[in-house]
């Protein structure tokens, strides 16, 4: 039997999976990816705890969360292309570089 903890602990890897890939990467694409991998996490955990609960407050919650990473990602991929233009780079150094 599979139980919330099951659950938690998952949700818990991939969150720390995600931070890793924040934390240890220079690419602008990859650190986005991390960040997405840190959402579903989040998201993974609402669910488990609104299935565990009989509740549907996490999933509500849920369906919020993945409609402000759709609009987190079409604007962040925006200005990830716009830097590539620029700069013919996605590392994270380059940023400092684009003053005014």
């Amino acid at each position: 039997m599979i139980g919330l903890e099951h659950y938690l602990i998952v949700s818990a890897l991939l969150f720390s999976l995600g931070m890793m890939g924040v934390i240890l990467r220079r690419n602008l694409i990859v650190i986005y990816m991390g960040l997405e991998l840190m959402l579903n996490a989040a998201n993974l955990a609402l669910v488990a705890f609104s299935r565990f609960n009989n509740s549907m407050d996490g999933q509500v919650m849920v369906f919020f969360v993945i409609t402000v990473a759709a609009a987190e990602v079409a604007v962040g991929l925006a200005l990830i292309v716009a830097l590539y233009r620029k700069r013919q780079s996605t590392e994270v150094a380059d940023l400092t570089t684009l003053k005014l």
